[in-house]
């Protein structure tokens, strides 16, 4: 995993981390570089060329040789052939190379910036929103390609410029360069302090963009809540209400940046005045050949001129490191719940399960679990009741490392579960949640999941065990009907079948069902209960309910309130024990 320091430059970072492709970046830096001094290559030409017309024979191509005035211009037009051939080609190589390049590390950050993600545990999502992770993943590093795309060749060109330009004039003209230098200081003074004011302008313009994605994805997700709340008008205003301050936040940004051009405009005016009249006084006292002069007129617009847009270039840059830094950020956040490095074979995995005083809270609550503790022997089939907030999921969610622990141990098959690789602890366990989610696909994509080599007939058999196959085949393209996000297409009992359907097809050694048949009529589940039957043979099951005859034949029922077991036995036992278990199952069986 990357190891950035929070204190890092965000560019620091990002040459850092574009380290692997330092072949690629230097080429990219070689071929701007050159085209840019191609670029640059016409106005000393023109320099050379009023030298030909004025100094004749005394001209400094006459001096390599060529004294005839048609032979000098023959030279000097096949220079301006060869240059301009070299700049076309140097432009097409550094605009490819920068180009793949941003395509490349784009790639490659967004894959390790939701690598990473998928790696942090379950609290990291609940304190912050989808919209905001998605602006991150997507326009953050979206950002940080157009610059790539762009800014990286135009701030080398930049460089390049000046001290190619700078470096002439300090060498031809050294009497004059004072005057087209003197204002550069002042550019970069002022630079800097545009440079620090416009970062944190810009650091709020992506904070409000997270905001109004987080707002848009939250609504496209809820917007059959909205419809049914008529709650369009309340909605539209909030979308508002976030775009408009996204809009101010931008606002304040261009005020800044629009301000800088024209300030830097008058330097360079008094710039390039300055160089018109002391070079043309230093060609009326014959230290100067016409030539030159011609030149340092024209070549210094291309030294200060640049500095004009540097204005452009400082926001696309600014741009582009708030970006970095949120996704830096990303990056840096640790990974609280770190796998083992035990290895647990799926063949060899008994299924046992044990809780050894286990004291669990979620962040910034009290607890939801207090020295619990639970023996599962392997093949067991156990049911865990309470009341809603009792801690029965919870207990889940622990088995699987979602969260981790206070204080305790769980251990399956003796073995520490913070010791086992993630991977395999969690390929040993089925989990049919009373929260289905299922994924935009097919029906037979979504019983697959987790097993995508499955074959169709295991699908099938996987489906009618569930109870599924039945419904399945009577909707519009059977296995290969696309289920809608989150399986909006189907029913809460549909979509709680396809659930058991792809933890059935899992095969897993621990079966955990939270809830399974809570979104089905009686009748199918009944149906399911008899196949659950067939299924859980010679496997754990943990069975979480609040319908009591869902678990009324486990072999041993754990009954908890407030976060610990108050009651334990068999169906009979806990109804001669007259407490909690026993009032439930008299107002359901009333009911």
């Amino acid at each position: 995993m990357h190891s950035f320091s929070v204190g890092k430059h965000p560019l620091l970072r990002l040459l850092r981390y574009a380290k692997g492709y330092r072949t690629q970046v230097w080429s990219a830096i070689a071929c701007t570089i050159l085209n840019r001094l191609c670029d640059l290559a016409p106005s000393y030409l023109i320099g050379v060329a009023v030298d030909v017309v004025v100094e004749r024979e005394n001209s400094l191509i006459s001096r390599l040789g060529v004294t005839n005035i048609v032979g000098q211009l023959g030279v000097l037009s096949l220079l301006t052939l060869l240059i301009w051939s070299l700049e076309s080609l140097f432009e097409f190589l550094y605009d490819r190379l920068w180009r793949t390049l941003a395509q490349t590390i784009q790639h490659k950050l967004r894959l390790d910036a939701y690598t990473h993600l998928q790696e942090l545990e379950l609290n990291f999502f609940e304190e912050r929103s989808t919209g905001t992770l998605l602006s991150i993943l997507n326009d953050d590093i979206n950002q940080l390609e157009q610059f790539l795309n762009s800014g990286a060749a135009e701030v080398i060109h930049f460089i390049t410029t000046v001290l190619a330009v700078g470096g002439s004039f300090a060498i031809i003209a050294p009497s004059v360069a004072p005057f087209a230098i003197v204002p550069i200081p002042f550019i970069f003074w002022g630079s800097l302090a545009f440079q620090n004011r416009l970062a944190p302008r810009y650091a709020d313009v992506r904070e409000k963009a997270s905001l109004i994605s987080s707002r848009l994805t939250n609504n496209l997700s809820g917007i059959a809540t909205i419809k049914s709340f008529t709650a369009e008008p309340y909605e539209r205003s909030r979308v508002m209400d976030e775009s408009e301050a996204y809009r101010r936040s931008n606002q304040k940004a261009i005020a800044l940046s629009a301000a800088f051009f024209p300030l830097i405009r008058l330097i360079v005016v008094l710039g390039f005045i300055a160089t018109l009249f002391f070079g043309g006084v230093a060609v009326a006292n014959g230290n100067l050949t016409v030539g030159t002069y011609g030149f340092l007129v024209f070549i210094v617009q291309l030294l200060l001129w640049p500095f004009a847009s540097l204005s452009q270039l400082m926001d696309e840059y600014q741009r582009a490191m708030a970006s970095i830094r949120r996704v830096m950020r990303l990056l840096d956040t640790p990974i609280a719940i770190p796998t083992g490095s035990h290895p647990l074979p799926l063949k060899a995995v008994r299924g046992e399960v044990r809780l050894d005083n286990i004291t669990f809270a979620y962040k910034d609550r009290t607890h939801v679990l207090k020295n619990l503790s639970l023996h599962i022997p392997a093949g067991a089939n156990i049911g865990i009741v309470g009341a809603t907030g009792s801690g029965k999921s919870t207990l889940v969610k622990l088995l699987l490392r979602f969260y981790e622990i206070q204080a305790g141990q769980i251990l399956i098959d003796g073995i520490d579960i913070r010791e086992l690789r993630l991977r395999d602890l969690r390929r040993c366990i089925g989990w049919v949640s009373q929260d289905v989610f299922l994924f935009h696909g097919t029906v037979a994509e979504n019983i697959a999941y987790g097993n995508f080599d499955a074959h169709h007939e295991d699908i099938i058999h996987a489906a009618k065990l569930a109870e599924a196959h039945e419904f399945i085949v009577q909707l519009p393209q059977g296995y290969d009907t696309i289920v809608g996000e989150r399986g909006q297409k189907l029913s809460g009992g549909q979509r709680q079948r396809l659930a058991i359907a792809r933890a059935i097809l899992k095969d897993p050694p621990i079966l955990v069902l939270d809830e399974a048949t809570s979104a089905v009529d009686n009748e199918t589940e009944a149906a399911i209960q008899k196949s659950l039957f067939v299924i859980t043979q010679n496997r754990t099951i943990i069975a979480i309910a609040h319908r009591l005859s869902t678990i009324r034949h486990s072999d041993y029922i754990y009954v908890m309130d407030k976060g610990e077991v108050v009651e334990q036995g068999t169906h009979e036992e806990l109804l001669a024990l007259n407490g909690i278990y026993a009032n439930l199952w008299r107002v359901q069986s009333e009911v």
